[in-house]
C-alpha cells in the first residue's frame, strides 16, 4: 500500500522535493528518492513500505545496542527496506539496499506489531535493520500503538534527518542508538555520501532538547576511521557536547557489501578505542561484535566494580548498593526513565 507521505513540497517546475532528510531529493512523477521507498505519485509524495516489514526478531535490548535502557529486557526488532545513506560497508545491505519491495511481508500493521510485542513479553519495539527516518509515518504510528500498550519505542538510526521532521518524530520515541559512523566529513562524504555535521546536530538535539534516552555506536573499520587521533576527537566531542554519561559503543566491522577487501576489525582495536574513550573521561564505553568480558560489562563509575542492572533503572553496584537505598557510590546514575 502506498501511504500518503509527509515532509515535502511542490517545486515551480512541477517536481516535488522531499524535506525529510538533508538529501532534498527532487522527484519527477514516478521517480523515487535515493532511499527508494519515498516516491512521487499522482503529484504528491508517498511512502511505499507502510505496513510492510522485511523481518522480525526477538532480541535482548543490549543487541541494538542499548545497555542503559531497560537492561535485561526483550525487544521486538523489525525493519522495512531502503536507506537514505549509501554506506559502502553496510552490514545489512540486503535489506537497506533492497529494491525488491514486493518481497516485504504484508499485514504488519501498527496494531499488529504492538499486539505481537505485548503477547511475547517485549518491553520495547525497535525500528532497526534499516533507518526509520525513511519510513517516518509508519514508525510513528507503530510507536503510538505501542505506547497505548505500555511498550516503549526505540529508533536505531544514522541520525540523518532534517530538523522539523526530526523534532516531531522524536516526540514518538523513547530511546535511540545513533550510528556515528566516523568523525570526519571526508569519511561521510566518501563512504556514506552524507555529511557529519547533520548527524552531530541530531545528537546534540536529542541530548539537550528531548527526553529520549541516547546511546552512540561507532563501527571501527581498519584504516578508515580507527586512528587514535580520530577516536580521541570523537570522544572529546561527546564529552564536551553530550556529557560523560552518554554510553558509547565501539563495534567490530566485518567485510561486507562494497568493502569486501577490508579485513575484520581486530579485537585489539576495540580495546584501544575503549581505553582512549575512558582516558577522555567517558564513563560508559563498550565493545561489541567481539567476545570481551570487560568491554561488554558495565562498571560502577564510583568504585570500578561490575554493576548489575534492574529493568526499571540503570545500575546498582553490588559493592555499593546499601540495603535498597539506591546509594551508588554517592553518585547519581541516569536511566531511560530518569534518575535511578
Amino acid at each position: 500500500m502506498n501511504y500518503p507521505g509527509r515532509w515535502w513540497h511542490t517545486l515551480p517546475d512541477g517536481r516535488v522535493q522531499c524535506d525529510l532528510c538533508p538529501r532534498d531529493c527532487r522527484l519527477h512523477e514516478g521517480q523515487r528518492g535515493l532511499c527508494f521507498v519515498r516516491k512521487m505519485e499522482g503529484g504528491r509524495m508517498v511512502l511505499t513500505t507502510y505496513g510492510r516489514s522485511s523481518g522480525f526478531c526477538i532480541d535482548p535490548v543490549e543487541k541494538k545496542p542499548l545497555n542503559h535502557f531497560y537492561p535485561g529486557t526483550s525487544i521486538l526488532s523489525f525493519g522495512t527496506a531502503g536507506c537514505n545513506l549509501a554506506c559502502k560497508f553496510c552490514q545489512n545491505w540486503d535489506i537497506s539496499k533492497s529494491r525488491e519491495t514486493d518481497t516485504l511481508a504484508d499485514r504488519a500493521t501498527p496494531d499488529n506489531l504492538a499486539r505481537a510485542a505485548d503477547e511475547m513479553g517485549c518491553r520495547s519495539v525497535a525500528f532497526t535493520y534499516n533507518d526509520p527516518t525513511i519510513f517516518w509515518e509508519y514508525a510513528a504510528d507503530v510507536a503510538d500503538a505501542c505506547h497505548e500498550r505500555g511498550i516503549k519505542a526505540i529508533s536505531v538510526t544514522a541520525g540523518y534527518m532534517c530538523p522539523r521532521p526530526r523534532a516531531e518524530f522524536y516526540r514518538h520515541i523513547d530511546a535511540a542508538n545513533v550510528d556515528l559512523k566516523a568523525f570526519t566529513d571526508e569519511f561521510y562524504h566518501r563512504v556514506c555520501v552524507g555529511h557529519l555535521a547533520d548527524v552531530l546536530d541530531t545528537l546534540v538535539y536529542l541530548r539537550h532538547e528531548t527526553d529520549v534516552w541516547v546511546e552512540i555506536t561507532t563501527l571501527l573499520i581498519p584504516g578508515h576511521n580507527d586512528s587514535d587521533a580520530e577516536i580521541a576527537d570523537e570522544c572529546a566531542w561527546v564529552r564536551e557536547n553530550l556529557g560523560v554519561d552518554v554510553p558509547l559503543h565501539f563495534t567490530a566491522f566485518h567485510p561486507d557489501y562494497k568493502m569486501m577487501a577490508i579485513p575484520p576489525t581486530p579485537p585489539e582495536t576495540l580495546t584501544r578505542a575503549r581505553r582512549i574513550a575512558l582516558a577522555e573521561g567517558l564513563r560508559f564505553v563498550y565493545t561489541g561484535n567481539v567476545h570481551d568480558a570487560e568491554g561488554g560489562s558495565t562498571s560502577c563509575p564510583g568504585c570500578g566494580q561490575n554493576a548489575w542492572a534492574k529493568p526499571d533503572a540503570l545500575l546498582i553496584c553490588g559493592e555499593c548498593y546499601d540495603d535498597g537505598e539506591g546509594d551508588i557510590c554517592q553518585m547519581e546514575a541516569e536511566s531511560g526513565d530518569g534518575e535511578a
